[in-house]
This record gives structure tokens, sequence and C-alpha cells, in this order.
């Protein structure tokens, strides 16, 4: 198993004119402590019970491109990119232009698309059927990879369409930059992911959820045709770790609860079994969410104690 940083909150820096600082030193911290993933929201407001709804955040493709200049080896992504937050050919464009800066470490986290309050906000259309934003979801995949695979692309779709698109350059990456879609919808948000993506991204604590999905992203994939051991399972939760049940409490009382994210909060043991049971369900990267910049026991005993049993 591999492990990875994402980055969901900036309130570790009250100054919003340093928060770019916070990232940038924990993806250089991550990078430098065997850490294989740094992700960053993509979004333009605050999500609920993650932080305040008017903590500063800054805009996530800004600050990937920022951090490919400043990293050499981490893979960078977004977690997750809404497909109605920008336009499929620009966001390809955004994409490519990323890839190149960090001379081919990018993955395109995307997905369907939930808080409804950001879109009204930003003046964004909300489809109410989660049905309808997962197949824009899909067909949005669809243009990018032609986008950064063909010469010129002419696409009409239901919801998308360019005409005799140039992207240039290319992406660093061949054939092409590889997708995350993320979410566990079994009817069509996995069966997109059979079709069209390199990785899957789960959210469940408990194990019976991602053993249970996997499973059925599984038998999409036979019905397909698709192998299912090219996909990369991931499995993003927030993290609070301590040696005793004591550290863990103290912990869990100054960092506050978890919110919509699930999380995991215990000692270095009950850790190492669960990440176990991740690792015998098939999740081959765990990624460690607001991992904070003033949380050193979480931080030091995931390096020292936790990671080498799966190295």
């Amino acid at each position: 198993m591999k492990f990875g940083i994402h980055h969901s909150s900036w309130l570790d820096n009250p100054d919003p004119a340093e928060i770019f600082e916070t990232a940038k030193a924990k993806a250089q911290w991550a990078e430098e402590h065997g850490f294989v993933w740094f992700s960053v929201m993509d979004h333009m407001i605050q999500i609920p019970n993650v932080g305040a709804p008017d903590e500063p955040l800054l805009e996530g493709w800004t600050v990937l491109a920022a951090l490919a200049a400043v990293t050499t080896r981490i893979r960078l992504a977004t977690l997750v990119t809404a497909v109605s937050y920008r336009n499929p050919a620009h966001l390809a464009k955004i994409a490519a232009s990323v890839d190149l800066i960090s001379r081919g470490r990018l993955t395109l986290g995307i997905g369907a698309g939930f808080f409804e309050d950001e879109y009204r906000q930003y003046g964004w259309d909300f489809p109410p059927r989660p049905a309808t934003r997962i197949r824009q979801m899909e067909e949005a995949v669809e243009l990018i990879l032609e986008m950064w695979t063909k010469p010129r692309t002419t696409f009409h779709g239901r919801y998308f369409r360019v005409e005799d698109a140039i992207l240039e350059p290319k992406p660093v990456q061949k054939p092409r930059p590889p997708v995350m879609i993320a979410g566990g919808g079994e009817q069509l948000t996995l069966r997109a992911v059979a079709r069209l993506a390199d990785a899957c991204n789960l959210t469940r604590t408990d194990i019976a959820e991602p053993r249970h999905k996997l499973a059925v992203l599984r038998w999409h994939c036979e019905a397909l045709g698709r192998d299912y051991d090219t996909i990369e399972k991931t499995h993003v939760q927030r993290w609070i770790l301590g040696r005793t049940d004591a550290a863990v409490a103290a912990q869990r009382e100054r960092l506050g609860a978890f919110g919509p994210l699930s999380g995991f909060s215990g000692t270095v043991s009950e850790a190492i079994d669960l990440l176990g049971q991740y690792q015998d369900a098939g999740i081959d990267l765990l990624i460690v969410s607001n991992l904070r910049n003033d949380d050193v026991e979480s931080r030091e005993l995931l390096v020292s104690d936790v990671m080498p049993c799966f190295a």
C-alpha cells in the first residue's frame, strides 16, 4: 500500500496572504517523507463541516501549478474537480499545462459535483438529479481524453461540444495523464470508472463499504471487458493518530470532529490493523486528509510507525 496526503483546509495559516505557504510546506514535507501523492481541494468555498463557510481558499488548479514548480517527485492531483466548474475543453488545456509544468506528475481527479450552494454562489447550473451530473462528468472525461490524444478534436455530445479544437502542447505523460473518478455510485459512477478511468476514489471508513464497492467495480469491469487490475483503488479519509487512547482523545478534542469525510482516530496498532484490512480488500493508495501542520503527533507516527509496515 502507498500513502498520500490530501490538503483539505487552509486554516493552519490564519493570514490569507500566506496560506499558499501552508500547502507548499505540506507538499514538500510529504515528498521528503515517502508519500507518493499530494492532492488539493477544488472548491471555491469551503464545504460544510470541514471549515468555516468564509474560510479563505485558493483556487485548486492555480495551487497545483505552483506546487508543480516547487516539488520534484510527488504526484499532484485535484480531489476532486467537479465537472461543472470549468468547460471540459478548457479543463483539458489547464490539466495539460500542469502536467507539463510538473514534468508528468499530474492525475486529473474529477467528480460529478454535489455542493449546490457553491454552484448557486458562482452562477453555475446545478442539475438536481445526480444521474444527470454523473453523465455530464462521464461525457466530460470522454472529451478530455480525446483532446489529450488527438491532433484536433471535434466532439458533439449531449452536454458538450467542440469544433476542430487544437490542444498543444500535449501532456508530458504518454499516452496521457491518468484520470481518477471519485464516488461510489454503483449503477453509473463505478461503471464510468470501468469505462474510462485509471483510478477510483472511495471515502467510507467501514471496511465493509469499500470491499463491497470494489466488488461492484469488478463486476462492471467484467461486463465491459476491462481488466480490473489496471485500475488503481484509492481511499481518502481524515486522520488522527496517537500512541495511546488518551493521546487520541486529546487530539480529537483539540482538532475537532471529522465532518462529512469519513475519518479514523485511533492508536498505531488500530491503524495498522485497519490498513491491513484495506489492503486485503484491494486498496492500493491511502490518502490521508487534514493532517494539519500543527498535528505533529499524527504526522510523525504515520511516518515512523505505520507506513513502514506496508512498505
